[in-house]
Parts: C-alpha cells; sequence; structure tokens
C-alpha cells in the first residue's frame, strides 16, 4: 500500500477528486495549506501599500491506494492538476506500513 500526497493549486481540486473517482479511488482526505516553491510568492498592492505575499494558498490531498493502481493514480493527479504554469505542485508517494479500519477492524489493503 502506498500513500499518495499531493500539493497543487485550490481551484484544480475537483478535477482532481474526479479523475481519482474515475479509477476507483473514493478515499480522499484535503487540507487548505499554504507554502511556496520555486515561485517565490509575489507582490501585491493594498490600500496603497506594497507588500510580499511570501505562502500562496494550496490544497494537500492524502490518499491510501494499493501498490496495484499507484501508477494510474499519480497519472490522475498529474493529468487533472497540471496548468503547465509555475506552482502546478508536487506528489510524495510513501510506504504505508499497515491500515487499519477502526469500526470493523479490517486490515491491510481490504482497510482502504
Amino acid at each position: 500500500m502506498k500513500l499518495i500526497t499531493a500539493i497543487i493549486k485550490p481551484f484544480k481540486l475537483e478535477d482532481v477528486r474526479e479523475a481519482l473517482s474515475e479509477i476507483g479511488i473514493q478515499g480522499l482526505t484535503v487540507t487548505e495549506v499554504k507554502g511556496f516553491g520555486r515561485q517565490k510568492g509575489h507582490t501585491e498592492l493594498y490600500r496603497g501599500a506594497e507588500y510580499v505575499v511570501d505562502f500562496l494558498p494550496k490544497v494537500k490531498l492524502e490518499t491510501a491506494v494499493p501498490a496495484n493502481i499507484l501508477d494510474a493514480a499519480i497519472e490522475a493527479i498529474s493529468n487533472a492538476a497540471n496548468t503547465g504554469k509555475i506552482g502546478d505542485g508536487k506528489i510524495f508517494v510513501s510506504t504505508i506500513e499497515e491500515t487499519i479500519r477502526i469500526r470493523t477492524g479490517e486490515t491491510g489493503p481490504d482497510a482502504l
């Protein structure tokens, strides 16, 4: 089992959710986050004063998937979140040692 963590632009969330749903991924955790990468933020004007916005709004998605659909999930996220512009985000993949469904006690891939 793998844990996919993706940082994407907020307006791409629904596209990514639909793409993952189409390949059979149902569970998704979403967190609103702020951060920056190579784009380093930007400058804005507010009431005549210029200031730097260092941290940009992003969405962090997390989903656990069986290893056999990992590539399809990564492709779905990449295609749905891609705008071709800087700041599209990143995808991180980690190994999950164990999964337990609290309600039923199911473990491993059955708990997903």
